[in-house]
């Protein structure tokens, strides 16, 4: 009797090639250590939630872009991150791996989606880093005067924010010094993490009872003084500083239960990063004329300015060590995607090698830390956050897109977290992030589209070749 042999089916074409998908499960690879729980993820999140955003970026929007609408500018981002935050957490629960939106839209879109992704997040991330050491940089140049001691004025800040700067000294250590406790190990860093994002907490709880009894109902006229097209573009601009769940969600791999623990950890720290954004806000903005508003430490001048200095003192000293977990939360979710870029295949395998001792992306690591100091030093705070919007609202997005994809093509996953009202509540988070895109400069567009150009390429000539899937394609053809 002759034998047939016969050959494995060929996949649909939306499976092969550039669009072929990564498997909704995937093994866990015992790259990390788990060692994170939900206070800890929690804290994860809200060190990438409240940080520039409190301390420093609310004072810029006000400033320059807002005025008292910056209570607009921030609800409409919240908006906007919350109905986003939704779609994370359905995927945290159903894909607790490292990566983030790389990985959400490597399996639900393709890989050529993700991959243009996670090149994109390379680079938010990495702006994020910076825009948070910037903003630290402000306040221990604020405590430093405060003290007598002043540092020379070449090191005060990047070029062309004041009369004789040439780099941003502070932001510049602060990136380096982060690299370095990463490299030290997770467990460790969480532990550290959680009670800073503590710390925090408590420092913005006095900015905000305080300065209550300081607030000047004649500062809030007039409300739009930019106009609603300005309070529409402080939202595009403050949309980076309330999304820090989805720095969070790049460590998956490292929860002690990513599927149960994740999604709740989204939507915890969502919810108290909005109440506290909103009550800032409006206090900053009551106690101080924004024309007057002091944008490198706005809270501690605007103390100052009540007679307050002592406090302003804390605030800053507060403002360090708590916006610094922001800047944590990012470069750690900058490494994470990095090496799940590495691992899959779709970035130089050197980089997918983590430490057999620490567990942790050691050789991605040092890299972002020298660009994420480079970038700080060198670019004022506003051109440094407009590098990381469009990026984020694209993977914002995409996740969104994703949702409403699987639920069509994959009903039967398990998922420990389901987003309520598909298809409208990622439609809300679509036309939002569009909105919101449609309101940044077209500088910002130029940085982006080059960026992406350059991943393109990077995919055509490495990524596609080398790219772990690409064996499974070779077997089918």
């Amino acid at each position: 009797m002759k034998t047939v042999v016969t050959r494995p089916a060929r996949p649909p074409l939306s499976k092969r090639g550039v669009m072929r998908r990564m498997p909704v499960i995937v093994a866990d690879t015992g790259d990390f250590t788990k060692s994170m729980g939900l206070w800890q993820l929690v804290a994860l999140s809200l060190g990438g939630l409240v940080g520039a955003g409190v301390f420093s970026l609310a004072g810029v929007v006000a400033n320059e872009v807002a005025g008292p609408a910056v209570l607009v500018s921030f609800a409409i981002a919240i908006i906007a991150s919350g109905a986003a935050g939704l779609c994370y957490a359905e995927f945290a629960g159903m894909v607790p791996r490292a990566g983030s939106a790389y990985t959400y839209s490597y399996v639900a879109l393709g890989e050529i989606i993700g991959f243009m992704i996670g090149w994109d997040l390379l680079l938010e991330y990495t702006a994020i880093v910076s825009v948070v050491a910037i903003a630290v940089s402000g306040y221990l140049n604020y405590i430093t005067h405060y003290i007598g001691f002043d540092l020379p004025t070449w090191a005060l800040g990047a070029p062309g924010t004041g009369s004789g700067h040439k780099v941003d000294l502070f932001a510049v250590l602060l990136c380096l010094l982060l690299a370095f406790l990463l490299s030290r190990g997770t467990r460790e860093s969480a532990r550290v993490q959680t009670g800073l994002v503590a710390l925090k907490l408590v420092i913005v709880a006095i900015v905000v009872v305080a300065g209550a009894f300081h607030i000047k109902a004649g500062n809030y006229q007039p409300f739009f003084p930019f106009g609603v097209g300005g309070a529409v573009s402080g939202a595009a601009l403050a949309f980076f500083a309330v999304y820090g769940y989805d720095a969070m969600s790049a460590a998956a791999e490292e929860s002690k239960d990513g599927k149960r623990l994740m999604p709740k950890a989204i939507m915890i720290s969502l919810g108290i990063a909005s109440l506290v954004y909103l009550l800032v806000c409006l206090v900053i903005v009551g106690m101080v004329n924004y024309t007057d508003i002091n944008v490198s430490a706005p809270f501690s001048s605007a103390f100052d300015s009540v007679g307050m200095g002592v406090l302003g003192l804390i605030i800053a000293v507060g403002a360090v060590v708590g916006v610094t977990t922001s800047a944590f939360a990012n470069m750690l979710a900058v490494t994470r995607v990095g090496f799940a870029m590495s691992r899959d295949g779709l970035l130089p395998a050197y980089f997918a090698k983590s430490s057999p001792v620490r567990k942790v992306p050691s050789r991605v690591i040092w890299p972002v830390g020298i660009v994420s100091a480079l970038i700080a030093g060198f670019l004022p705070i506003r051109e440094a956050a407009e590098l990381t919007n469009v990026g984020i609202l694209m993977a914002f997005i995409v996740v969104a897109l994703g949702v409403m994809r699987l639920r069509r093509t994959r009903p039967e996953v398990e998922r420990a977290f389901r987003t309520p009202w598909v298809p409208v509540v990622p439609l809300i988070g679509i036309v939002f992030s569009l909105w919101l895109i449609s309101h940044l400069t077209w500088v910002t567009w130029l940085r982006f589209v080059v960026w992406l150009l350059i991943g393109l390429a990077v995919y055509v000539a490495f990524s596609y070749r080398h790219s772990k899937l690409n064996d499974a394609d070779r077997s089918l053809t």
